[in-house]
């Protein structure tokens, strides 16, 4: 095991059958490169709430020659990426409306930065071919991530057709898992606490045999394990409320990306679409 993302994919593939500690090890590692890159293996072990002794068996159950060269696996993969360490403080010494807008800019900026560029072309090319070409595509996301959903079913909606929005709240949350198209592909949101009915609600469409996409946060996520695509995006905000501005370009990114594909089918289901605006007088005018 040579790089930090080939024990990604070792702990995803193990996740489901570790013990209680192991898997707080394996959390801890996922979701915090930085800063296991950082700790000594006394602060690591006290964050993940196991002896300093169960790290360096853990280390050793894949195969790496102790806790350092755990580290050694996060420090690389932490100099491979901008290195943002110090954005807490810089956003913790400005004060007033000014310095707070200041912050916020900067920080969307680094997060939009850091995701797109954790973004591979073959994923998001299969991403784009799936939700063009699927027979029906199925988005889901609750909580804090139902807005993102809903603008990613209702962009989607313009420039292709049978778009479902998968949502407990309209009753019907059973019958519309029942109705899923194996043929199609379902698209999961959620991030950290991630809602158990999107989990498994993911689980049954790949069951079914759906193409899976998952949009989250970290790679300790269990959509990550379920997704045959998975896209990691950065959700830390300037104070405690997390951001999901990267998720709403996301969404906003795949649509376009979706009706370029199509090409002129997509021209033709807008045109309907505006049509249809039209005859039914949607929008206010003067």
């Amino acid at each position: 095991m040579g790089t930090y993302e080939e024990l990604q994919a070792e702990l995803q593939e193990r996740m489901p059958a570790l013990a209680p500690g192991q898997r707080r090890i394996a959390t801890v590692l996922l979701s915090d490169p930085e800063g296991t890159a950082l700790r000594s293996i006394a602060e690591t072990a006290k964050v993940a709430g196991v002896n300093q002794s169960s790290l360096v068996r853990f280390a050793t159950m894949l195969g790496l020659k102790g806790y350092p060269a755990l580290v050694r696996l996060c420090r690389d993969h932490l100099s491979g990426q901008a290195n943002l360490v110090s954005r807490f403080e810089r956003a913790q010494q400005r004060t007033g409306q000014e310095s707070l807008f200041s912050a916020v800019l900067e920080h969307e900026k680094d997060n939009l930065t850091r995701s797109y560029a954790r973004i591979g072309q073959a994923d998001w090319d299969n991403a784009v071919r799936t939700l063009a070409e699927a027979s029906s595509v199925y988005v889901m996301g609750l909580r804090k991530c139902a807005p993102i959903a809903q603008l990613l079913s209702y962009l989607l909606k313009l420039v292709r057709r049978q778009v479902e929005q998968i949502s407990p709240a309209a009753g019907m949350f059973v019958d519309q898992l029942r109705d899923l198209d194996p043929e199609g592909a379902f698209v999961a949101v959620s991030i950290r606490r991630y809602t158990a009915d999107t989990v498994r609600a993911l689980e049954h469409a790949k069951e079914r045999g759906l193409a899976t996409i998952a949009l989250t946060d970290d790679p300790a996520s269990p959509l990550a394990r379920l997704a045959d695509t998975t896209f990691y995006l950065e959700t830390e905000g300037v104070t405690i409320l997390r951001s999901l501005s990267v998720f709403t370009s996301v969404a906003q990114t795949l649509a376009t990306a979706v009706a370029l594909h199509l090409g002129t089918r997509s021209r033709q289901e807008l045109l309907v679409d505006e049509q249809l605006l039209a005859d039914f007088h949607v929008y206010y005018e003067d």
